[in-house]
């Protein structure tokens, strides 16, 4: 079995877990969502015939009870392909619990070595479309990086959208968009589905800037290869004894700037997202009486292709109609 015959298989985890997770929509209980997400992504990968090794999951083995960093997912046994897979099962847990746009159930995965072993740590991040991918510099001004996205596209920088994570840390990365004349949009939660949003055509979104994590900076990266978007980032260590433990991932230079090429490096990379609530992109999760409804898009760069799926799943025995 190839990576690309893969793609069914890992549609499969993903819808399963965005349906666990829209259940819990709207409770206000984070830490549930996240776990049922998880839950259901585990078992459903455990169904799959392949060698699976958690490359990015939910932590260290310590810290989380399933999906952690090096735990092995599927049947093994007499399966062909050895694979390393990221995963995010619930990207955007507040959104979820709080009913907002942008939830995603997402993972990504390569084979050996094609998706780097990002620490839980922060990334400096710049994410544009294709059109752009030259045009940014992650050390440049903003205002200089908005002209270039801007020119790139055809574009004046007050026709631009960026996303930005509304934090604190930012104040100072905001004032200075906003100076430079282009639109912001400020999201609570969840910069991955945002920086996919900004390598596909019609999502009104421009850039993705700011600091988030690294584990879904890899995610985006793997994203972006497929899509043909740009990336620049930084490792950021923000809490004691990151940049120790960077040290001796390997990591010795905390100023290198990675592309979405290093973050992603597989040749063939395999990137499926099912969307939990409303986003830019991807419809969520959808119930009625019988069964639900999923949206998820499933990327292939081996085979350069791009699929947008609405699934539709019948409870056993449902006697319902199925619309189009």
């Amino acid at each position: 079995m190839s990576l690309e015959q893969l793609s069914r298989h890992f549609l499969r985890v993903a819808e399963e877990a965005a349906i666990e997770a829209a259940r819990t929509m709207g409770q206000g209980q984070r830490r549930h969502s996240d776990h049922v997400a998880t839950e259901a992504m585990r078992t459903a990968m455990d169904r799959v015939e392949m060698r699976g090794t958690i490359v990015i999951g939910e932590g260290e083995r310590d810290e989380a009870p399933m999906l952690y960093v090096g735990e092995k997912v599927g049947k093994w046994g007499d399966a062909d392909i050895a694979v390393d897979i990221a995963v995010d099962p619930l990207e955007g847990t507040n959104l979820c619990a709080t009913g907002a746009p942008g939830s995603i159930a997402v993972l990504a995965a390569a084979s050996g070595n094609g998706l780097l072993h990002a620490p839980d740590c922060y990334m400096d991040k710049i994410v544009v479309g294709p059109s752009s991918r030259d045009a940014i510099d992650i050390d440049a001004p903003v205002e200089d990086n908005l002209k270039g996205i801007a020119r790139s596209l055809g574009r004046d920088v007050d026709d631009l959208v960026v996303i930005v994570l509304d934090r604190p840390r930012h104040e100072q990365l905001i004032a200075d968009i906003r100076k430079a004349g282009a639109r912001i949009r400020l999201i609570g939660d969840g910069d991955l589905s945002p920086g996919v949003s900004a390598a596909v055509s019609g999502t009104n979104v421009h850039a993705v800037m700011g600091t988030g994590g690294a584990p879904e900076g890899v995610l985006t990266a793997a994203a972006l290869r497929c899509l043909g978007g740009g990336m620049q980032g930084r490792l950021v260590p923000a809490k004691a004894g990151q940049a120790e433990r960077l040290k001796k991932m390997g990591v010795t230079d905390l100023s290198r700037v990675y592309t979405e090429a290093d973050l992603a490096p597989g040749p063939e990379i395999l990137f499926v997202a099912t969307g939990v609530t409303e986003g830019s992109f991807l419809e969520g999760v959808r119930f009625f009486g019988g069964g639900c409804r999923t949206n998820s898009v499933v990327m292939a760069r081996g085979e350069r292709l791009v699929r947008f799926v609405d699934t539709v799943h019948l409870e056993p025995d449902a006697d319902v109609v199925v619309r189009f």
